[in-house]
């Protein structure tokens, strides 16, 4: 059988070319570009909503109220004024009419003393403003003349001088009668002012109270499920104690739901941690017995290729239980490629093309770029060998990209349909169809994506059926360092 000249590395050509065939730009390119700004889209926490609808009802119950005020109150109260007023000007009246001249200038300077009231004579020439400045005025008017007869005049200012003139006459003579307008005067518009800013000021914080009373296990609960979204189970635990029994069984059936799904998180990982140690005990049994046993150095080698595929499926489960703790430092790109690369170097199936400059660092826990890198190779290796050769042809491409690092491992197989490029980095998802061959579980893409996404990276799926398939990955950029003494030479 002659010798494979196995992976090869290529000199650094422009990003994005492959020879003859034409590449897709990578789909990561843009996430560092400034976006166009969306449209504003007015959008409110449950705390402003209950929040505005609490400062609307109070507002209309405040609206209401003062009109149920003004047609049930003012209208009393301008009767009542009126009727007070009739009576005083009748009693002035009477006491006027059924006193003598001594007695009548006596009885006008006791009403002046004590009770306020001034009697003075009418005259012709008297300028006289109306008492009709508002509708309480206008109503306390029209009771006044209805009470006292035609001819009674209702006066706010009588030649300069304000207060309430009643125009009445005592058989031919015409004379005012003077009140304290303060008796008898509506509340102003600036008391009016006072006690509705008082009002609002004291709902507006009585609302604001109230929601964030009403709201607050809900915030609780939010920030709650977004940490168990993220895995921390035990990381915030809810009152179990509320005094508000929803809330105490929303609180007490969330904990339950979080310890469960903590169980089954151990569990899973337990059961899949007792594989290797359940099967690599036998697989190795059966690698030695295959080995020592089995004469046909064909049959031998195969038996030997499904036993190795046994133990690769088993490393695969156990990487995919790996629990996320990871430790960033800057790494070489180029030389975790180079390792991964000399991994594979003895395979005679495949090809690989690497475009990675020197220099180029990223921010990366070193073992997992590594791992990554592997799966995405072990992937086109399996599943996007070129129709023609039978050999996957594999181009490992990377350039900086403002604050990232792109990174595009491509084939040049039969690709996937683009209608299942969202489905393969799923667990246990094979693109059987479209894809060569099927001997993996299926978890190497999803393996991929979890650690990129573990490390503060993006990854996606590019592909054009028949024409290959290309993984890009963009990764935080390390700052450049000089390097000191000679530079080690790369693996070949």
């Amino acid at each position: 059988m002659a010798a494979s000249p196995g992976p090869r590395t290529t000199q650094p050509t422009p990003f994005g070319e492959d020879g003859p065939q034409v590449t897709l730009p990578s789909p990561l390119e843009g996430l560092g570009q400034p976006k166009r700004k969306p449209r504003l889209q007015l959008g409110l926490s449950l705390f402003w909503r209950t929040f505005f609808l609490l400062v609307l009802l109070l507002v209309g119950c405040t609206v209401a109220w003062l009109q149920t005020f003004r047609a049930l109150e003012y209208e009393p109260r301008a009767i009542q004024t009126a009727h007070q007023i009739a009576s005083l000007v009748n009693l002035t009246r009477a006491a006027l009419v059924y006193s003598d001249a001594i007695t009548r200038v006596s009885l006008i300077k006791t009403l002046a003393d004590q009770e306020g009231v001034r009697i003075l004579p009418r005259e012709p020439n008297d300028r006289f403003t109306p008492y009709t400045t508002g509708a309480l005025d206008q109503r306390v008017t029209e009771e006044l003349i209805d009470r006292l007869g035609e001819g009674t005049t209702v006066a706010s200012r009588v030649n300069d001088e304000p207060g309430l003139w009643i125009g009445f006459t005592i058989e031919s003579d015409a004379y005012w009668l003077l009140l304290d307008p303060t008796r008898f005067t509506r509340l102003g518009s600036r008391t009016w002012l006072v006690w509705l800013v008082t009002t609002m000021a004291l709902s507006l914080a009585g609302a604001a109270l109230i929601t964030r009373l009403i709201n607050l296990p809900l915030k609780q609960l939010s920030r709650a499920t977004m940490q168990v979204r993220e895995g921390e189970y035990e990381a915030h635990r809810l009152d179990e104690r509320a005094r508000t029994n929803e809330i105490r069984a929303v609180n007490v059936g969330f904990n339950r739901m979080a310890d469960q799904l903590a169980k089954i998180e151990q569990d899973r990982a337990v059961m899949l941690a007792g594989i290797s140690h359940d099967l690599r005990t036998p697989l190795a049994r059966l690698r030695l017995e295959t080995e020592m046993s089995v004469t046909d150095e064909d049959a031998r080698e195969h038996m030997a290729a499904d036993i190795a595929q046994l133990d690769a499926i088993i490393d695969k489960f156990l990487d995919y239980a790996r629990p996320d703790h990871v430790e960033f430092k800057p790494v070489l790109l180029r030389d975790v490629i180079d390792a991964c690369v000399y991994a594979v170097q003895d395979h005679e199936d495949i090809k690989i093309n690497v475009d990675v400059p020197a220099d180029l660092r990223v921010m990366a826990d070193e073992v997992e770029l590594q791992r990554v890198i592997s799966n995405l190779v072990e992937n086109a290796r399996r599943y996007g060998k070129t129709p023609a050769t039978g050999v996957a042809d594999i181009t490992i491409q990377a350039q900086a990209h403002n604050d990232a690092v792109l990174i595009k491992v491509r084939d040049h197989g039969a690709g996937v349909a683009p209608a299942l490029l969202s489905q393969l980095s799923k667990p246990f998802f094979r693109g059987d169809t479209a894809r060569t061959s099927a001997a993996g579980a299926g978890l190497g893409l999803s393996i991929v994506t979890k650690n990129i996404e573990r490390m503060g990276g993006t990854f996606a799926l590019t592909s054009t059926p028949g024409r290959g398939l290309a993984a890009h990955i963009r990764m935080p950029r390390a700052a450049s360092v000089k390097q000191e003494g000679p530079v080690a030479p790369t693996a070949k």
